[in-house]
């Protein structure tokens, strides 16, 4: 074990009210059901699905070559058709290593930096609004300044009319219901649904995607979109990816500033430690919340040969189901208090503090740290005014798609000055 200068004495500083422990959205249908498999462990069910719990093996397969992405809408997005190239969340081998090294420039620490002062601008204003108004909902702030920001990252600038968080979040609040291997829904509702979907899509690409695209191609900017134009990506390649990249930063940094304030806001002394913390010290509360409240709760991969990890055997094309609420919450790789919120607890070497909230491997997360960084910046200008209060705590609900949490509903209200100007 490792031990942070932070928490020398490998102590949790703060434990969470609850005798249930610090996770505020678990669902219990993700946990381990009786008969199922514990640590360790991997047995399918009934179609052959394996649900892994153990961190180790997780991991394992999380960076094996033997796995492929089978997880929010890769297996259907990876057939679309007029693709020419799998979009790179999705691709795999030399082709995804070759495009997350040609685009790692748009998350590296020393651009986010460059996109701090367009980030901060952006929260300010909300909160301006929000001290204007004297009461909002947090989550739709949240998802102003989540899909802003990754609209600029990304390129999705021009749209040609207002509604682009809108049209987002109708593409992924209403898409599949299923897992990776699971029978497709038949008949009229089926047909529908998918009719639906599409109607969505083709919204997404002529009102946002499309628009942007022409500016681009009128002059590029230093942004994703002029990134693959240069590549000869075709308009249906660029969509996707604008899909994948673009819908994923949006809607998992929403929940995660949403289940952070509320955390904040309910824990007195985690929330002064927080603001008056340094930005090391504060990114260290935002990653244990995380490694407690992961957004996407399971990870999905195909086996594309036999794979053994300890006492873990999963056969050639068996879809396997990562728990990340149960491998962040391992007591053999966090240590004692696991369900507990334990900002910079000490860790094995290797493994980072928010655990497998980003995925792992050649697939995990690319802007890990543009989401903590952004995350970071809208929280602590809210919570840093002392009159901020919590109105009323969010609806706890489940998003299929991204198979993790939605928080609804989480009133504040603000009004007068700052606390600690």
């Amino acid at each position: 074990m490792t031990t942070d200068p932070m928490n020398p004495a490998g102590r949790c500083p703060f434990h969470a009210a609850s005798p249930d422990g610090a996770s505020l959205t678990r669902q219990d249908k993700l946990a381990p059901q009786p008969g199922e498999p514990g640590p360790g462990q991997a047995v399918p069910n009934e179609r052959g699905l394996y649900r892994v719990y153990d961190f180790q093996a997780a991991r394992d397969i999380l960076r094996s070559d033997a796995v492929r992405q089978a997880g929010f809408m890769a297996e259907a997005a990876t057939r679309a058709p007029g693709l020419g190239r799998a979009p790179v969340l999705f691709a795999e081998g030399e082709a995804h290593h070759e495009m997350r090294r040609s685009t790692a420039r748009y998350f590296t620490p020393t651009q986010v930096a460059h996109y701090e002062p367009m980030i901060a601008a952006l929260a300010d204003d909300l909160i301006g609004k929000l001290a204007q108004d004297g009461e909002a909902n947090l989550d739709d702030l949240s998802l102003k300044l989540a899909v802003e920001v990754a609209a600029q990252v990304v390129g999705i600038t021009d749209s040609a009319v207002p509604g682009l968080e809108r049209r987002v979040m109708a593409f992924v609040e209403h898409g599949s219901d299923s897992e990776p291997g699971a029978p497709q829904p038949r008949g009229r509702g089926g047909k529908l649904g998918a009719l639906w979907r599409q109607r969505q899509l083709l919204a997404f690409f002529l009102l946002d995607v499309k628009p942007s695209i022409a500016a681009r191609r009128r002059e590029r900017r230093d942004d994703l979109i002029s990134h693959l134009l240069d590549r000869d990506y075709t308009d249906t390649e660029i969509l996707t990816e604008c899909l994948t990249y673009g819908t994923a930063g949006m809607v998992t940094t929403r929940e995660f500033i949403t289940v952070a304030a509320w955390h904040l806001l309910t824990q007195p002394e985690l929330r002064a430690d927080y603001v008056h913390g340094t930005e090391k010290e504060r990114h260290a509360i935002l990653h244990e919340i995380l490694r407690l409240e992961p957004v996407v709760k399971v990870l999905y991969r195909r086996a594309l040969e036999d794979i053994r990890t300890g006492d873990t055997f999963i056969p050639q094309g068996s879809v396997v189901a990562l728990s990340v609420q149960e491998t962040n919450t391992d007591p053999g790789t966090v240590g004692e208090d696991p369900a507990q919120l334990c900002p910079a607890r000490p860790l094995p070497r290797g493994v980072q503090a928010p655990v497998l909230s980003f995925g792992d491997g050649s697939h995990r997360c690319p802007g890990a740290f543009l989401a903590i960084k952004e995350s970071d910046l809208f929280l602590r200008r809210l919570l840093i005014w002392n009159d901020l209060r919590l109105i009323s705590p969010p609806e706890v609900g489940f998003n299929e798609t991204v198979k993790g949490y939605e928080l609804r509903g989480l009133r504040v209200g603000l009004g007068g000055g700052p606390a600690h100007a």
